[in-house]
């Protein structure tokens, strides 16, 4: 059983709270991404350890594990088809692969330094990378070609996104700016510069009307693209902001931390909900399943948890009410406006239930699987598995 605990009240655990599921052992070092199959069968992670790995959630299955890139693996993402995974190095490079036990993959080389992030459009046709040379480059998957760059950041490009409907790039630098761009004129449209560090990651919410920010200043921002206002400020994590990731239904976002947690929001009463603690140190990688029913989690710990997401199938005013009665057994303040037209701070001292596993005797599924190595000539087995 998961443990629950809260300072106001004895530990205890509820049917709508998250539970770790299960994790997976493989990795050498800490993991950068992680991303489900859209058929909810597979999960990809990549790691400083230079490999991708592709992990079946079925039990007992094998891992594959994919060599190719010769330094760090920074991101990686599942095309929305589910029949490739992209990843980006510290190599340089970009590689495309086709999640078989064949391994083969196309090697994209145009950056001129470490690349960061890698996002496919929502058809699978192209492909956003961002990179430490300073630009955001377009891809076609089909042609496996370089399309256009876009060059107006000034310093590293931490990450770049494609809108829902693939006619928007979102991007963030360490120039301290996170700028929208027109994908098809190949122009910077908007620039949120505001900021008091540079964000790490950014993505478009499941509408693509507004975008959220994740901060090395501990915090995580949301902005309406339509109004180009700040609608939310969450300042919860006492680490910087690693990554986010938002729930399909758009009314909740789990953010990843230094700090060690995993924090989960309720983006429509603008709360802090949960606290999750599973990894030994920093999360570095997140993500919700399409469906939304789990979400994983990976970190400098070298582990990939697989949480159930519990609370999202159940009424919202269902979990609103539970999350106060176990934070706030006084009288409920008056609520203020959802959606606020001025964006308001929210801080650490909001309560949240906090949940965490390792204070429990463990009893998730610990998943040691045997490794297939793809993509390695025979005679440098022997130099990896050292």
């Amino acid at each position: 059983m998961e443990q629950v605990s809260h300072p106001r009240s004895a530990p205890y655990t509820h049917k709508l709270d998250p539970t770790l599921e299960r994790h997976f052992k493989g990795h050498k070092n800490a993991i950068t991404s992680v991303d489900f199959n859209p058929d909810l069968k597979q999960l990809v992670s990549a790691s400083l350890d230079t490999y991708v790995m592709i992990w079946n959630l079925k039990p007992q299955s094998r891992a594959y594990r994919f060599v190719g890139h010769k330094e760090a693996v920074t991101s990686v993402h599942f095309s929305p088809s589910g029949n490739l995974v992209a990843s980006a190095s510290q190599d340089r490079t970009v590689r495309l692969w086709i999640p078989s036990i064949k391994g083969e993959s196309t090697v994209f080389r145009t950056h001129t330094a470490s690349v960061r992030s890698v996002n496919f459009s929502s058809d699978s046709q192209k492909l956003v990378t961002g990179s430490d040379d300073k630009t955001i480059k377009v891809w076609s998957v089909h042609r496996q070609r370089f399309l256009f760059s876009l060059t107006q950041h000034t310093n590293w490009v931490r990450c770049a996104k494609f809108s829902p409907d693939g006619r928007l790039i979102v991007s963030c630098s360490d120039d301290r700016t996170v700028k929208i761009w027109d994908a098809a004129n190949k122009l910077c449209i908007n620039t949120f510069a505001d900021y008091g560090g540079f964000a790490n990651f950014v993505d478009f919410n499941p509408t693509g009307t507004c975008v959220a920010s994740a901060g090395s200043d501990n915090t995580t921002q949301i902005w309406d693209i339509r109004t180009n206002k700040l609608l939310q400020h969450y300042q919860v994590h006492s680490g910087a902001v690693n990554t986010l990731t938002f729930h399909p239904s758009g009314n909740y976002l789990i953010t990843a931390s230094n700090d060690g947690t995993l924090k989960i929001l309720d983006l429509l009463e603008g709360r802090l909900i949960y606290t999750l603690h599973g990894h030994e140190g920093p999360v570095l990688s997140v993500a919700f399943s399409r469906s939304g029913e789990h979400f994983v989690s990976g970190g400098n710990d070298a582990q990939v948890l697989l949480w159930k997401t519990n609370f999202d199938a159940f009424n919202y005013k269902d979990v609103l009410e539970n999350h106060r009665k176990r934070t706030n057994p006084d009288p409920p303040p008056h609520l203020t406006d959802i959606r606020p037209r001025s964006a308001h701070m929210h801080t650490a001292r909001n309560p949240s239930i906090e949940i965490n596993p390792r204070l429990a005797i463990a009893d998730t599924q610990t998943s040691d699987p045997s490794v297939i190595d793809i993509g390695v000539p025979l005679f440098a087995q022997a130099q990896i598995d050292k």
